[in-house]
């Protein structure tokens, strides 16, 4: 294709087919999905669980700790996996993974009973009284929190593998000009899940019990495996997808082609070692170790803030919950920011990336005044934490994108992979971090910044979120200055 011919099929974006954004609204969903099922233990944990097993902050930060570092070390194999089996495949065993270990989560009651006192014939409410009568809560503690993490692990294993999957499936479906917008639309999908998440799964706990929180949300990851099965294939074999949409899809092959020393892409695998070579792989994968555990403290802990600071329990949260993640909805905006730098400053995809990033990278520090300002209202620290929720989303569809704008496609769930490993030890640093800190700020009643207790813990957390991005930002500048794409792989 030439270049005329490219900027024709640009222009005329409007008489194209657009299948493609079907793909993208199934990757859509099942991200909506995964967070969900991931923040079901958050919102359930304070009110229900906790009470039920004696647990602690420091008992619930070593089990999101834990499945952070599951997660992170998951991600690793599940882009190796995701390249292997190849999208259609890997998206498959990946939800069809989670989804039970999000059910999974519903019956550790059961087990915890049934090992301490060789019962397993009880149902829900059944093990809910023999546990209420151990008088060694420290065995109930151990047992129920190992069952947890177990839970945690099978989740965490398949929930790896959504991103890998997803990114993939952009850079097969979309030119890299528009690689950021269509991340940000499925990337809203964890907005989404956590929007939904405070109205739906506090209520259906209170209603029915917090097993079938679990189990009804948990459930949804089938019924998504149906539509991928029917939906899904290679866009140059989907019957659904023009000629002219295909020709659009694939403008990028002939710009790829004029650089020097370009390599057309095989289909031969890459290993580890190989990617581990270039700069952008460690550009990458610092920018996520630095931002990705903010993202996760924000999501694992804020309904905790609400609850040890403003005493709100699961369902007084819900409003503030909604709220919080309609602001981080705004996030869309930040997949098409690149695309106006593109299209109207003439800037390569990288450099508009980039520079999108960096305008991002400042709003978190307002974090830096959520818990000053927050004696005021608790809407402040809401509305800052829904701004930084944002601003994340909004970073982290661009951060990904970097990935096709860089490496062939038969590397970017692996390079995805990678990435994600260093945002989950960066994610296990914080949330392990924050329960211990909690703990012994409110135990000790610290003092810090004129802050006292649980709240001077939280100051400190929220002031490390806020340089995050821009020390995340400035490395990744420094490792690649430039638009490199690798030619070599």
């Amino acid at each position: 294709m030439s270049q005329k011919e490219s900027v024709t099929i640009s222009q005329n974006n409007k008489s194209l087919g657009k299948y493609r954004w079907s793909i993208c609204g199934l990757l859509f969903f099942a991200t909506t999905i995964n967070y969900l099922d991931r923040q079901v233990l958050s919102l359930t944990w304070s009110d229900f669980i906790a009470p039920e097993f004696h647990w602690t902050n420091n008992d619930y930060g070593n089990i999101t700790a834990l499945f952070s570092i599951f997660y992170a070390i998951s991600l690793l194999v599940a882009g190796r996996f995701v390249d292997w089996m190849d999208t259609k495949k890997g998206f498959l065993w990946a939800i069809g993974i989670w989804s039970i270990g999000a059910c999974l989560h519903a019956f550790c009651g059961i087990a915890t009973s049934g090992i301490l006192t060789g019962n397993w014939l009880l149902g829900f409410g059944g093990s809910k009284e023999v546990i209420s009568s151990i008088s060694d809560t420290s065995l109930v503690i151990s047992v129920s929190v190992d069952l947890f993490i177990f839970a945690r692990f099978v989740l965490a294993v398949g929930e790896a593998g959504n991103f890998p999957a997803a990114i993939k499936t952009t850079a097969e479906y979309f030119p890299k000009k528009d690689r950021a917008f269509a991340t940000s639309i499925f990337n809203a999908g964890a907005t989404v899940g956590a929007l939904a998440a405070p109205v739906t799964i506090p209520f259906i706990a209170k209603s029915f019990g917090w097993e079938m929180s679990f189990i009804i949300i948990g459930a949804l990851g089938f019924i998504w495996m149906g539509f991928w099965l029917f939906m899904y294939d290679k866009p140059e074999r989907h019957r659904k997808v023009s000629v002219e949409e295909l020709a659009y899809i694939q403008q990028d092959d002939f710009a790829d082609s004029q650089v020097e020393g370009f390599v057309p892409e095989t289909s031969s695998k890459v290993s580890l070692a190989e990617c581990f070579k270039y700069k952008q792989t460690w550009a990458f994968a610092f920018g996520k170790f630095m931002t990705d555990g903010v993202w996760w403290f924000f999501l694992f802990w804020t309904p905790a803030y609400l609850s040890s600071v403003y005493g709100m329990d699961s369902t007084e949260a819900a409003l503030p919950l909604f709220v919080l993640y309609m602001i981080t909805l705004l996030s869309i905006i930040g997949g098409w920011l690149p695309t106006y730098f593109v299209d109207k400053k003439g800037m390569n995809p990288y450099e508009g990336r980039m520079r999108a990033m960096l305008i991002f990278a400042f709003f978190p520090l307002l974090a830096l005044i959520a818990q000053p300002l927050g004696y005021i209202s608790y809407w402040i620290p809401v509305i800052i934490i829904g701004i930084a929720g944002a601003a994340h989303q909004s970073w982290s569809a661009n951060i990904f994108t970097t990935v096709g704008d860089m490496f062939p496609k038969k590397a970017i769930a692996t390079i995805t992979g990678i990435g994600g490993l260093a945002g989950g030890l960066g994610s296990t640093l914080i949330n392990k971090g924050s329960g211990v800190l909690f703990d012994y700020a409110k135990d000790t009643n610290m003092l810090f910044m004129g802050f006292k207790g649980i709240e001077a813990g939280y100051f400190i957390i929220f002031s490390i979120c806020a340089v995050c991005y821009l020390t995340g930002w400035l490395v990744m500048k420094s490792l690649v200055p430039k638009y490199s794409p690798i030619t070599d792989l």
